[in-house]
Order: structure tokens, then sequence, then C-alpha cells
């Protein structure tokens, strides 16, 4: 059969609808009562349940997954990269305290590959499942000549929802309160172009190079998931905040969360801080991951700028009421998720610092 002139032009609708024909499968782990209509539409539908909620404030967010993606196109493994979009877009919404409703995910690329295609909607559907988020729909745009051969991007869209008089602010932070911090897999989705120019560049790895202290491969470490730390955040605010506080946020036990996504410590923690405090983060008061141990060894980066870069192994920060902290940290470690005191809250001007 002679080849469609849009085909020959690089894009393939003939492929593109074959692919797509595998959607209803994979989406259907992700489906919530409250989605309508059917994969596929100019737009997804969800009705949301309003009577659940007094006053319910929808929050959003969207993202990508930097130059992570170069690893994926080096070890041509892609099914875990959607599941990092969804992770990170869940923990970002999650600090305001919002469960996940759904998820829209963009694809670009210069030419489509059915295997590629399968393993990051697989990705996308593995996570949106594991967080109770509807994935209801996307995009998939092939672009010729706009992509180098063999590579694409990635962007995500989720939206939750949070009761107004229980979303988390960091109003009632003060000094005195506590740093809880919860331990990452990994760099999870950032810093890795300075990771990738200390591992590829100056060390002269490959991404299949076996190194010391590590379980696998330098590239399947720097190919670990992100961490959705979603579910356990609204196990702790039913557990500490919503039981006690009736909606009066001074006697809430979970007083403010930060995701350490870019810009690490540094500059994440006092995105949730009132004016008149600071945190201080205690190095070494973590068990450092060894792929943190070896960027710190062989970087030759500044000590102070890898506590920005990286997470350096702390995903999220949890800041709670001080003389309730080593229930938090039970209760945390409980459901099989490694945590430990990080810092306190001290009087200031609205900083994190990091000190030893």
């Amino acid at each position: 059969m002679k080849q469609k002139a849009y085909a020959r032009a690089g894009v393939d609708i003939d492929l593109g609808n074959r692919v797509k024909a595998t959607l209803p499968q994979l989406l259907a782990s992700t489906h919530r009562p409250e989605v309508l209509g059917k994969v596929g539409g100019f737009g997804g539908l969800f009705a949301l349940d309003v009577k659940k909620y007094k006053q319910p404030v929808l929050v959003s967010s969207t993202d990508g997954v930097g130059t992570k993606l170069k690893l994926a196109f080096a070890m041509d493994q892609h099914d875990t990269i959607g599941e990092d979009l969804v992770n990170h877009c869940v923990d970002d919404i999650a600090v305001l305290g919002a469960e996940p409703l759904f998820f829209l995910d963009y694809i670009g690329t210069g030419k489509l590959k059915p295997h590629v295609f399968t393993q990051l909607i697989a990705g996308f559907a593995r996570g949106c499942a594991r967080n109770r988020c509807a994935l209801i729909g996307g995009e998939t745009a092939q672009m010729p000549g706009f992509y180098q051969p063999g590579e694409y991007d990635v962007s995500g869209t989720i939206v939750g929802v949070v009761e107004k008089s229980k979303m988390l602010d960091g109003r009632t932070i003060k000094p005195g309160d506590a740093v809880i911090g919860l331990a990452s897999s990994g760099l999870h989705t950032n810093g890795y172009s300075l990771a990738r120019q200390i591992f590829f560049e100056q060390m002269k790895l490959k991404p299949k190079s076996r190194v010391p202290g590590l379980d696998g491969s330098i590239g399947s470490e720097l190919l670990k998931v992100h961490v959705s730390y979603g579910p356990l955040v609204q196990k702790l605010l039913k557990k500490f905040n919503l039981a006690k506080s009736g909606g009066a946020g001074a006697s809430r036990i979970i007083k403010g969360l930060a995701h350490i996504t870019g810009g690490g410590f540094v500059d994440n923690i006092p995105r949730v801080l009132p004016k008149n405090c600071d945190v201080l983060i205690r190095k070494g008061s973590w068990d450092m991951l060894p792929i943190f141990q070896l960027i710190q060894t062989k970087g030759g980066v500044p000590e102070a700028e890898l506590y920005q870069v990286f997470n350096m192994g702390i995903g999220m920060t949890i800041i709670v009421a001080g003389d309730q902290a080593d229930g938090v940290l039970k209760f945390i470690r409980a459901q099989q998720q490694k945590a430990w005191l990080i810092g306190e809250v001290v009087q200031g001007k609205g900083d994190a610092r990091v000190v030893a």
C-alpha cells in the first residue's frame, strides 16, 4: 500500500491511532467512579462529588522530569518515567494536604515508537493507580525534525482537592517545632544535568557501568522511581490533624510540608515558612544514600551547592509540633517509610540553612 503523504513527511496518523487503540486497557486500572465519558474525547470529564466537602478547593500542578529523560534514552527504558512524573506531581499537591483526583499527560516526539509509547503510558497508569488518581486524558504530538532521533519530552498536569479548612499553609509554624525528613529513593527528578556531568563526563562512566557501593548499574540507580508520599501524607493528616483540630489550625500537629525538589532544602522549605521563622537542617542526622556519597566524594562540587541542587536523600520534609515529633516519627516508620528527625524551627526571617 502506498504510504500517505503526511506519513512520508514524518507524521503517521494511522500508526498513532493503532497505538492509541490500546489505551482503554492500559487506563482501566486508574478508573474512578467520578470519571465520565470515554478515553479519546476532546476533553476529560470528572464529576467532583461536592457533597464530601464543605468548601472544596481544587489544587493543580504541572511538571516534567527534566534531563532524567537522557538516562531513559540511553538505557532504552521508559516505563519508570511516567511513574516519576505522576509521583512528582502528587507530591507537589500533597504539601497542601490535597488528595489527587485526575492526571493528564503530554508526550512530544519526532517519530512515534510503539514500544516507547506503551512503556510511557504503562508508567503513567501505574503511578495513577497507586495514587488513586484517574488518568483521564492526554496528548501525543508527532513533530518530525523538532526532536533529536530517539528522543521525546513528557509533561503532566494533576488536579486534586482539599477541604479549605484543612489546607496546610504553614501559618501556625513557630520556633520549637521539629522537622522530620522522609527518605528519597535517589535523585528523584532533580539535579540530573549536574549528576550526568559528574558521572559521564568527569568519571567517564557509561550508563551500564557498575560502581562499588551501588546495587546495580549507575544508569539503573539514576532511573530509580521518584517516591510518592501522597498516600502517607493523607494518613498523617487523618491521624494527627483531623480528629482533634475540627478546622482550628492552631491545634494541628502536622503544620507544613515541603517537597524537596530543584533548589533542595535551601529553596523549598522557605516556601512554607512564616516570615519570622528559620529552619535549621542538621547534616548527618539521616542515612545518606550511596549515590549521594558518590556525588559528594567524586563531584568536586562545594557542599553548600550539593544541598541546594540535590535532595541528598530526603524527598520531603514535615514540620510538626515539637512535643509531638516522636509520635509522628513512630507512626511514619510503622508505614514502612524511612524517616528521621533532621532539624528544628528557630526564630528568624524565613530562611532554611543546612548546618553541621
